[in-house]
Formats: C-alpha cells, structure tokens, sequence
C-alpha cells in the first residue's frame, strides 16, 4: 500500500475533538468504547466487531489489564495477540460493562462474557463492515478529510513507535501490539516527522 493511499492519523486536536463529539452521540458509552479501541489499542474494524467480554476480562469477570484477542477475532491465522489496556479504555469499558449488565438483568438475563463488547442498539453484533462504516460516518462528521477506520491504528502504531525508546522498547514491541507478521509492514504504517529527523540528524 502506498503512502498516499495509507489512511490519516489523527492529530491531538482531533483525537480530543472526536472524543468530546461521542460524549453527545446517542450511544455515547459504547461509541467512545469504539473509538478508544481504534486509537488507543491499535485495532482494526474486524477486530473491535469481534471482540468480546472474555477478551477483555480477568478470571473474576472484571475488565482486566489487557486484552487478549484471539486469532479468531483477528486478521489471518496468527493475529491473535496480548495489548495492555490503556487507563482511559480500561475506564471506558468498565463503564461500557456496567451499563451492558444493567441492560441484560432488566430483561432477566445474566450478563454474558462471550457477548460481544460492542453490539447495535438491539443487541446484535456489528459486522466488520457496518464497524467501517461507523468510522466514515464518524470522521466524515466531523470533517476529517481522509481519515477512515485505519485511522485510529495508524496513529496508534505512529505513537508508539514515536515512544518505543522512552520506554525502553524497540519497534519489535510495536509489530507485536499491532498483529504484524512482517516488521517491514510496521514500517509502512508509521508517519514519519521531520522535526524529529532534523533532530536526529543534529544529534549525530
């Protein structure tokens, strides 16, 4: 995929925008769910359609410190994968959950782990493509030109490959949170900086 055709990341500014926007969305906990999913763990459209409770719990049934997605959930035969849960997400979900609960107990039902963490307003699971589709409505709401459901995780495949040293990592680390088979692939999905280049550059 060429660098022209690649989806944009999203600047501060826009990240904080889309997350204030979703607070007036007529599902504002399980919207914001979505979008932290995208731009804070680095998932795919597919992937945040098939996530589940399970996925994102501790054996007591609480949200836990990562999300394990399974291969099933995934990309090919071996995109399954450990992310850690961002603090913003992991507040999100857990409110997202307690809310999914309440749903379930009004209607008589225990809550059920291997439902889906994101569902339509009936309960239903989104498939991969309508999860695409919120994504354009989304940003083509708000204005942003360019960006798409790939959006969110090529800027959370950017920063943490911008944040690898910081944190004592190296871009191994961002090809496994971000399901590649192929560091060169990595690679591809990272925006560069050219401050940061001028900066390299001077260090030398």
């Amino acid at each position: 995929m060429g660098q022209g055709k690649q989806a944009k990341i999203l600047s501060e500014g826009q990240i904080g925008a889309t997350q204030q926007y979703l607070t007036t969305s007529r599902n504002s906990l399980r919207d914001s769910v979505i979008f932290l999913l995208s731009v804070k763990s680095g998932l795919r459209a597919k992937e945040i359609a098939s996530l589940t409770w399970q996925m994102v719990t501790d054996p007591e049934g609480s949200i836990g410190d990562a999300i394990a997605l399974q291969n099933v959930a995934s990309k090919g035969k071996n995109g399954g994968r450990t992310i850690p849960l961002n603090r913003d997400l992991k507040t999100a979900l857990a409110a997202q959950k307690d809310f999914a609960a309440a749903k379930r107990a009004e209607k008589g039902f225990p809550f059920d782990l291997a439902a889906n963490v994101v569902t339509s307003e009936r309960g239903e699971r989104l498939s991969p493509n309508s999860m695409a589709h919120w994504f354009k409505r989304l940003y083509g709401s708000l204005g942003f030109d360019g960006c798409s459901s790939h959006s969110g995780r090529r800027t959370a495949i950017t920063r943490w490959a911008k944040n690898t040293s910081r944190a004592g990592g190296s871009l191994r680390d961002v090809q496994e949170l971000a399901g590649h088979s192929s560091l060169a692939t990595t690679q591809r999905y990272v925006q560069g900086d050219t401050a940061a280049k001028r900066k390299l550059v001077d260090m030398a």
